[in-house]
């Protein structure tokens, strides 16, 4: 590929292999464990100070470009091959297609609203396309004139800088994969991107979640589960005392010790702790953190599997919450010798360029069969929900005291 080769595609959502892993495998336990859910919604949040109302038009029609995109036989062929995947569900997948009508773009409190609301089983699939499609379009209207030659040097600067440090600190196991595909400056950046790490840095750069990508470069796909599991949970007909464990046993049930990495802030890692008892710290391989500060996190959880007498060495922890290199660098060398670590890096590898501020986008479960769900974050900024009642009575069930 060339200095002169577009970052831009003339239409964005080009195969609905174009997404996270984890979006896949939560589909799965969704059709087996959550059968029944015909009443879904989700909702973009805008983090950031920037109106995107501008880019309204633009958006909906790329967007509308989704309808009836199809995963293809040859896409199908490749997923069959994910051992864990069964023949209903790849069968659910033959027929599935993107449909908009479950899509609503709209403007609410002087931002762009966009909400997607349906059955379960059709709309999983629409975040990281509306996520990403947001990023690229903003970014084609902002920094058009950016190209290869600009994602390349930003990459031989981290891959050198990175190289040095493993040298330096004699970091033998570290591991990072690409967690870019929401926030992406475009796709050939993200493309670029991995590519060019995984013939620049073998055996540190373990792979990337989008699927797309991972077929076509050979890698292995990498990601397990997101918080809309453990929200879905909080309404359907479970007690809400019981909603995390829930989302844990039908994990374990659906995957059979597979995908063993349990995320932890969805009502807070106190509470998760208070969970995850000896039974379940034996059956998943590890935790994932997403929010809040890394070593308060990795501190709690040793001494959490040291206190059910688990060796913290036998388990691992994911770090994944807006990571850059450096901050990567810090946290591998405060763990090292007491528990094994990798990474999961998103806005830093595939929307770092000079002058270019990425967007702070997500789109959250926030209604279940007509009920609010909600996401208590580790970190200020982070929590969602739409019903301030359930938040309080959320904090309440799983005495949550800090959570603002």
């Amino acid at each position: 590929m060339q200095s002169s080769v577009p970052l831009f595609r003339e239409h964005l959502n080009f195969s609905a292999l174009d997404n996270d892993f984890y979006k896949m495998n939560m589909w799965q336990c969704f059709m087996h464990q959550y059968p029944y859910v015909e009443d879904a919604e989700y909702k973009l949040v805008v983090r950031s100070d920037v109106d995107l109302r501008p880019y309204r038009d633009e958006i909906e029609q790329e967007l509308e470009n989704l309808n009836g995109l199809k995963f293809t036989d040859d896409e199908i062929e490749w997923l069959a091959k994910v051992p864990w995947y069964t023949k209903d569900f790849i069968e659910w997948v033959r027929m599935w297609s993107y449909q908009t009508r479950f899509l609503k773009i709209s403007e609410e409190n002087g931002q762009l609203s966009v909400r997607t609301r349906g059955p379960l089983m059709h709309i999983n699939h629409f975040e990281m396309p509306v996520l990403s499609t947001i990023s690229e379009v903003y970014n084609r209207n902002n920094h058009g004139n950016k190209t290869i030659a600009d994602v390349d040097q930003k990459i031989t600067t981290k891959v050198n800088w990175l190289k040095e440090q493993i040298e330096r600190y004699q970091m033998k196991n570290l591991m990072f994969a690409d967690f870019g595909t929401r926030r992406r400056f475009s796709s050939a950046t993200q493309y670029r991107m991995v590519s060019q790490f995984k013939e620049l840095l073998p055996g540190v750069f373990s792979g990337t979640s989008n699927m797309y990508m991972a077929k076509a470069m050979g890698l292995t796909p990498i990601g397990t589960m997101a918080h809309e599991i453990f929200m879905l949970s909080q309404q359907v007909g479970i007690q809400l005392a019981n909603s995390q464990k829930h989302t844990l046993e039908c994990w374990v049930k659906e995957f059979r010790g597979r995908l063993g990495c349990a995320l932890t802030d969805v009502i807070g890692m106190d509470a998760f702790i208070r969970d995850f008892d000896l039974y379940f710290a034996k059956l998943f391989d590890g935790l994932r953190h997403d929010s809040g500060d890394p070593r308060i996190f990795g501190d709690k959880a040793i001494k959490m599997y040291e206190n059910l007498n688990i060796d913290p060495m036998t388990k691992t922890l994911v770090f994944s919450d807006g990571l850059n290199f450096e901050q990567m660098v810090s946290i591998y060398r405060y763990f090292e010798g007491r528990i094994k670590i990798s990474f999961g890096i998103g806005t830093y590898l595939s929307c770092d360029l000079d002058d270019v501020s990425p967007l702070n986008i997500v789109m959250k479960l926030v209604h279940v069969n007509g009920r609010p769900v909600a996401k208590i974050s580790d970190a200020p900024g982070k929590n969602l929900c739409e019903d301030e009642q359930f938040v309080d009575y959320l904090k309440k069930v799983y005495r949550v005291t800090w959570a603002s």
